[in-house]
C-alpha cells in the first residue's frame, strides 16, 4: 500500500464557514458552524519588532484608499469595451496590463483557491485599527483542503454523496448544457439549493465562474481517487469511511504537490524555492513570537499561524494578475465561444445568467473549458497578467459600485486596491523597505517610487505595493522579488512542514502515485485530466 493510504489519518477539526470579498462580494453561501476564537486560530506577525509604516489614522486611511481608487495610479485604466477585443488587442485594450507569458491565467484563481484553504477573515473592520492576535482565522493553516471537506463527512452531510456505497461529494448536471458545450459534452456544476445558493465547504468558492468550477474539479478530482481505490482488489472489502480517509490523503497530498513543485516555483522561482528547503525559514517562525507558553504540538500543527504580513500584503499578489476578461469557454460545435469581461455590475445582479463572470449563478453556457487557463500542449492556453503595480480596471468597481449589492459591506469602498490599502493601516503592517532592510535586501529607492510622493508613502511603502513594485521593477513582473517571494515562500513551506500529516513532514520524499502525462510528476493538467473535467475539444 502506498504510504498516503497508510493508517495515520488526520482528523477533521471543525470548521466555520462563510463568504467574504478576494475578488467579488455575494450573498453568503450555505456554510458550517463559526468557530471560536483561540490562540490556535487566529493570525500572527512575522515581523513584530517593526514600527508601522503609518500610524492608524483617519487621514492616513484616506490617503491609502485615494491612493488605491479608480482613476488613480494602480488602476490599470483599461478600456471597458468589449471582452473579445480585451484578449485579443491588449496592446489598445489594455497598453498598461501586460500579459505575463510565463504564467497561464488559470495560475491566478488557483492562487485565489488556496488562499481559500488557508485564510479567512470575514470580520476585520476596513475603518478601524485591528489586531492580528484578536482576529479569528476560519481556515485551518494547512494545506488540508478544509475549504473543500468542510466538517467532513458526518459534520458537512450536506456535501457528500453516499449512494454508490462510498462517500463522495455531491455534484449536479448543469441542464443544457451538451447543447452549448463542444461534442455535446455533459458539464457540471457545484450542488444548490433551491435559491442556487451553493452547496460547500467555503462560500467564496463561488466568487466567479472560474473558482467554482475549479472547486468542482476538486470534488470530482476526490470522486476519482475514491472509485481508483475501490477497483484496487486489495482494497474491495475496505469500508466506506476507510476508503474516504485514503482518498482524502491521496487528495490533499496531490494537490500538496502541485501547490509545492508547481505554483510555488512560477510565483517565487525555482531557486528560492530550494533554498528554504534547504535551509529552512529564516523569518517565519511556527512558534507563535506573540506567546509566552508556546503552545507547539498541542494538535496535529505546532501552532501554526498565518502572518498577517502574508495574508493582507504579500499573497494578494495575484490580484494584479487578474485579467479584465476571459474565454469561459469554446461554446458549441460550429458556434461562439463564450468571452466575458471578469465583473460587470451594468447587469441587474438577479439575472439568471449575466455576460460576466459572477458566480452563484446556473446556466448552460456558464462552464469551463480549462484549455484556456492551463497548458495542455493544444495552443488554446491564454496567460495572466504581470505581477506589477497595475490592477485591471474591472477591480476598481467590484459588484456594488454603480448600487445597492447584497452582501457588499456598508464601508462603501469598492476598489480591491483601496481595502488593500486601508487594511495596511488597520493591522499596522511595516513598510516594504523596514522589511527589505530586516532581510538583508537593498531597499527600493524614493526615485523608483516617484507615483507615491503625492501620498507621502515613497520613503515608507505600504508592504503589498512595496511587493508588487518590487517584482515589477526586478523580475520584470514574471515573479515575486525577493521581499515578496521570501514572505510567500517561507509562509508555505513552513506551513507544511508544521503539518505532520503532510507529505513534506511525513513523507518527504513520496512521489505522486496517480496518472500524469511524466511519471512521478503531478501537475494542475494531471488533476484537472484525471478528475474528468477536461472533454475534448476537437
Amino acid at each position: 500500500m502506498s504510504p498516503e493510504n497508510r493508517s495515520l489519518i488526520p482528523r477533521i477539526i471543525l470548521k466555520a464557514l462563510c463568504c467574504s470579498a478576494v475578488l467579488v462580494m455575494l450573498p453568503v453561501v450555505a456554510s458550517a458552524q463559526e468557530r471560536t476564537s483561540t490562540r490556535e486560530n487566529t493570525f500572527t506577525r512575522m515581523f513584530p519588532g517593526l514600527n508601522p509604516f503609518a500610524p492608524a489614522t483617519d487621514e492616513m486611511r484616506e490617503q491609502a484608499k485615494r491612493l488605491g481608487a479608480q482613476g488613480g495610479p494602480i488602476d490599470a485604466m483599461d478600456l471597458f469595451a468589449d471582452p473579445i477585443q480585451s484578449i485579443l488587442n491588449p496592446a489598445v485594450h489594455s497598453p498598461n496590463n501586460p500579459d505575463n507569458l510565463t504564467m497561464t491565467a488559470g495560475m491566478t484563481f488557483l492562487g485565489q483557491f488556496i488562499d481559500h484553504d488557508l485564510t479567512r477573515d470575514p470580520r476585520s473592520p476596513l475603518m478601524e485599527p485591528a489586531d492580528p492576535r484578536r482576529t479569528t482565522n476560519f481556515r485551518t493553516a494547512a494545506f488540508d483542503l478544509d475549504s473543500v471537506y468542510g466538517n467532513g463527512p458526518e459534520g458537512s452531510p450536506e456535501l457528500y454523496d453516499r449512494s454508490s456505497g462510498d462517500i463522495k461529494f455531491r455534484v449536479e448536471v448543469i441542464p443544457g448544457s451538451e447543447a452549448v458545450s463542444r461534442k455535446g459534452a455533459v458539464r457540471y456544476d457545484l450542488p444548490r439549493d433551491a435559491n442556487n445558493t451553493a452547496l460547500l465547504g467555503d462560500g467564496r468558492n463561488d466568487e466567479n465562474v472560474v473558482i467554482s468550477q475549479l472547486h468542482l474539479a476538486m470534488l470530482r478530482f476526490h470522486n476519482a481517487v475514491v472509485d481508483r481505490l475501490r477497483a484496487t482488489p486489495t482494497l474491495a472489502n475496505t469500508s466506506p469511511e476507510q476508503l474516504f480517509q485514503m482518498a482524502q490523503r491521496q487528495v490533499r497530498w496531490h494537490y500538496q504537490w502541485i501547490v509545492l513543485n508547481e505554483f510555488l516555483p512560477l510565483t517565487i522561482g525555482q531557486e528560492l524555492v530550494r533554498d528554504i528547503l534547504r535551509n529552512g525559514t529564516r523569518f517565519y517562525t511556527i512558534d507563535d513570537p506573540f506567546s509566552s507558553d508556546r503552545f507547539r504540538d498541542r494538535e496535529r500543527n505546532r501552532a501554526a499561524l498565518i502572518p498577517i504580513e502574508w495574508a493582507v500584503a504579500a499573497y494578494r499578489f495575484g490580484h494584479s494578475q487578474v485579467r479584465p476578461s476571459y474565454r469561459l469557454n469554446f461554446g458549441p460545435d460550429g458556434g461562439s465561444p463564450f468571452f466575458a469581461f471578469a465583473f460587470d455590475d451594468s447587469f441587474d445582479p438577479n439575472e439568471p445568467d449575466p455576460a460576466d463572470l459572477r458566480g452563484g449563478k446556473r446556466a448552460p453556457r456558464r462552464f469551463v473549458d480549462w484549455q484556456t487557463f492551463f497548458n495542455f500542449g493544444d495552443g488554446n492556453v491564454r496567460p495572466n497578467k504581470k505581477i506589477d503595480t497595475k490592477l485591471s480596471s474591472v477591480l476598481m468597481h467590484l459588484l456594488g459600485s454603480r448600487g445597492p449589492a447584497p452582501g457588499m459591506p456598508s464601508d462603501g469602498v469598492q476598489s480591491l486596491a483601496s481595502r488593500n490599502l486601508m487594511r495596511h493601516v488597520n493591522f499596522g503592517l511595516p513598510s516594504g523597505q523596514a522589511i527589505a532592510r530586516v532581510m538583508s535586501v537593498r531597499a527600493l529607492t524614493p526615485a523608483q517610487l516617484t507615483e507615491l510622493q503625492p501620498y507621502s508613502m515613497d520613503r515608507s511603502t505600504p508592504l503589498w505595493y512595496y511587493i508588487l513594485k518590487e517584482a515589477e521593477l526586478l523580475e520584470n513582473g514574471e515573479r515575486l522579488g525577493p521581499v515578496g517571494g521570501r514572505i510567500v515562500g517561507e509562509v508555505f513551506i513552513g506551513l507544511l512542514r508544521a503539518d505532520r500529516s503532510s507529505y513534506l513532514a511525513s513523507e518527504r520524499h513520496w512521489r505522486p502515485t496517480l496518472p500524469s502525462a511524466t511519471l512521478g510528476e503531478f501537475r494542475m493538467t494531471d488533476l484537472l485530466t484525471f478528475a474528468g473535467v477536461v472533454p475534448p475539444l476537437n
